[in-house]
């Protein structure tokens, strides 16, 4: 059987700028633990389709996780931006309390 990560590279041969793909994948990487493989498949996914709001919080907890707190900040206020945008109230709820947590830790 075919491992998931495996399906997911296939996929993402045939489609290589698919969200849903570049999504899946960074998280497939991210719960692995490679953690540099994941931050560029983020990275991928925000270039590619910068208006997909589910990207910035969970691109935001990998820059936490790295230690890399300013540029969590950043991406939460990017994200903020995005859902602002498309009216994502729930989102943009999400976002907010993930840069207040971590500007007041």
């Amino acid at each position: 059987m075919q491992s998931r990560r495996a399906y997911l590279l296939q996929l993402l041969n045939s489609a290589p700028n698919d969200t849903f793909v570049l999504f899946a994948l960074a998280k497939e990487f991210e719960k692995s633990g490679e953690l540099q493989d994941a931050l560029d498949y983020y990275l991928k996914l925000q270039a590619t389709d910068p208006a997909y709001v589910g990207l910035y919080y969970h691109l935001g907890k990998l820059y936490e996780q790295l230690g890399n707190g300013e540029q969590a900040l950043e991406t939460y206020r990017n994200g903020i931006e995005v859902a602002r945008n498309q009216g994502d109230m729930h989102a943009m709820s999400e976002l907010n309390g993930a840069k207040l947590n971590l500007e007041y830790d």
